[in-house]
């Protein structure tokens, strides 16, 4: 049976536990279901392989099990290895101190500004189908790699760090 990841944005622990995410999870009919972190990650299987299809369905069940649900971006745990072996990010010289960070997007789509754009020491470097890779080095001026990905692709976005992905793709 094929291996899922979906990406909630906006999960933390104060607005979803994650024993009740899995739960409800399996109560939409997903096997093997398993939450990674405490940020909105869940890997399950599933004999449907749609992943729009998917991506509907958990929100519905969101909503029905926890009475609230959460925008979902899901992809094939196998999509997600092939994307880790190809590392878009060694084309550019960013340091090695640089986080970096994948946004994934429902659909692909053109970004409203060209990449790369840079504000400081974030950079939204490229976009490859429907996966944005952004590197950033953290300041004072806070989250400012964010506000560029919402600046070329708008909020319906959820983004993750490279580990984070690696620790997704590996469950």
């Amino acid at each position: 049976m094929p291996r899922f990841v979906a990406f909630l944005r906006g999960v933390s622990p104060l607005n979803a536990k994650m024993p009740e995410l899995k739960r409800c999870f399996e109560a939409a009919g997903f096997d093997r279901v398993r939450t990674i972190l405490s940020s909105g990650n869940v890997v399950f299987d599933s004999t449907f392989t749609s992943t729009s299809d998917l991506e509907h369905r958990i929100e519905a069940a969101m909503l029905e099990h926890l009475g609230r649900t959460f925008y979902t971006i899901v992809r094939p745990s196998a999509e997600l290895q092939v994307l880790l072996t190809t590392d878009p990010f060694e084309p550019f010289a960013f340091p090695p101190q640089a986080k970096r960070v994948v946004s994934f997007l429902r659909e692909v789509r053109l970004p409203k500004v060209p990449l790369p754009l840079t504000e400081g020491f974030a950079t939204v470097a490229c976009q490859h189908g429907a996966e944005v890779f952004t590197a950033y080095i953290a300041g004072d001026e806070g989250p400012v790699f964010m506000k560029l990905i919402e600046r070329a692709f708008g909020t319906d976005v959820t983004t993750r760090t490279w580990e984070t992905v690696r620790k997704c793709a590996a469950a």
